[in-house]
């Protein structure tokens, strides 16, 4: 159908199994395989992600905490010149596929972290690339990429760095490449 709804009602499995803090509910809508509107919730924090873009091409994306009375505006960074700090699974993925993959940048800082957390910090502008050499479902990743896509980033196929599309069949992810704006992924 145009529409379905992607819903993972625990993300980070690993992390919750092991008592860590980093899982995560997702839910995004999906529109003709991109995903329009997501949330990311964390229940241990009890933080709330959210992201939409309109076929008009407007955009938002949010994080609400629970010390805040109202949402917070979330958007990338631009590219900082002292290098990128990237995102990296804290339990999955090919690390030596990540570190030839990395050779092309200069990297400040690498933070592992659970479930779509790692996009949506993305999202925040407290991160600018996070390549993922592992397999994931659609579910893993949609909710993160809309709030991605809401606050100016980017979900690329590794392969041909076009858009991630959703509603693939049995909903099973190529390797991908989060990312903000100014990332030279022809170098990589």
């Amino acid at each position: 159908s145009e529409y379905f709804w992607l819903v993972d009602a625990l993300d980070g499995t690993k992390e919750f199994i092991t008592g860590g803090e980093d899982f995560t509910v997702n839910i995004a809508l999906i529109y003709q395989g991109e995903p329009v509107m997501g949330v990311v919730y964390v229940p241990v924090s009890e933080d709330m992600y959210a992201g939409y873009i309109t076929k008009e091409g407007d955009k938002r994306a949010i994080r609400w905490t629970p010390d805040r009375k109202d949402d917070k505006q979330i958007t990338v960074r631009p590219m900082p010149a002292e290098g990128v700090t990237v995102m990296a699974s804290a339990s999955h993925g090919d690390r030596s596929k990540l570190d030839g993959f990395l050779e092309s940048f200069k990297v400040k800082k690498l933070m592992k972290r659970g479930s779509s957390l790692k996009i949506c910090v993305i999202a925040e502008g407290k991160a600018d690339l996070y390549p993922r050499f592992g397999p994931t479902c659609e579910w893993d990743t949609a909710a993160g990429h809309a709030v991605l896509s809401g606050a100016g980033g980017h979900v690329v196929r590794y392969d041909n760095h076009t858009p991630l599309t959703y509603g693939k069949p049995i909903f099973e992810n190529p390797f991908f490449i989060a990312h903000a704006p100014g990332i030279d992924l022809q170098k990589a």
